[in-house]
């Protein structure tokens, strides 16, 4: 379900940092029919989860820390190879299940004024916060197949590569960075059916 590659990415998703790529060049037939919906869609993720589980959502903070983005997260945010970041790792579950990892970089310096309010969520869901904002803005969506040697993404997809997206989000003109990795879940279980 979630196997497959895109001509483009040729093997890249097998090591270094996932080969993240404009979604507006990516072709839906690539992408295998079940995870496109969710994989294309530009509204809160947070939103469409709950109202798939039925509201049994649920935001599970694995890790939040100060670090150095990866090269490929840096570079998306225009940040200096040696600038950190506040780095947030969460599980997202619907219906008892986990169905998608997200990994949030969130520069120092966006963390100001309101912002700083970014910083001590928790186990409360960033969406809600970003789209509820008038400024927020999201910038164009980038996709990719995570693969398992992948660096901060290896252990999430296990043995085989998972379909995962990206967006620059800008709130009150100051970035942040949202990766969003599908877990085989999603499709699979309850949550999918309650789509359907």
């Amino acid at each position: 379900m979630f196997e497959g590659s895109i001509p483009e990415y040729g093997q890249s998703w097998m090591k270094g940092e996932p080969a993240w790529r404009n979604a507006r060049l990516i072709r839906r037939g690539q992408v295998p029919p079940r995870i496109a919906g969710w994989l294309f869609d530009n509204g809160s993720l947070t939103r469409r989860l709950r109202q798939a589980s039925g509201g049994d959502f649920r935001v599970e903070l694995l890790r939040q820390h100060w670090a150095r983005p990866l090269r490929c997260e840096q570079q998306v945010l225009g940040l200096e190879p040696r600038a950190v970041a506040l780095i947030r790792q969460v599980r997202l579950w619907c219906n008892g299940e986990a169905v998608v990892y997200a990994r949030t970089i969130l520069p120092r310096q966006t963390l100001v004024g309101r912002q700083r309010r970014l910083a001590r969520l928790g186990g409360r869901p960033l969406g809600e916060q970003l789209f509820r904002d008038r400024t927020m803005y999201r910038g164009e969506m980038q996709v990719a197949l995570v693969g398992p040697e992948q660096g901060a993404y290896g252990a999430v997809a296990g043995s085989r590569p998972l379909w995962g997206r990206r967006s620059v989000f800008t709130v009150a003109g100051r970035p942040l960075l949202v990766n969003e990795i599908f877990l085989p879940s999603l499709v699979t279980g309850m949550v999918y059916t309650v789509i359907e």
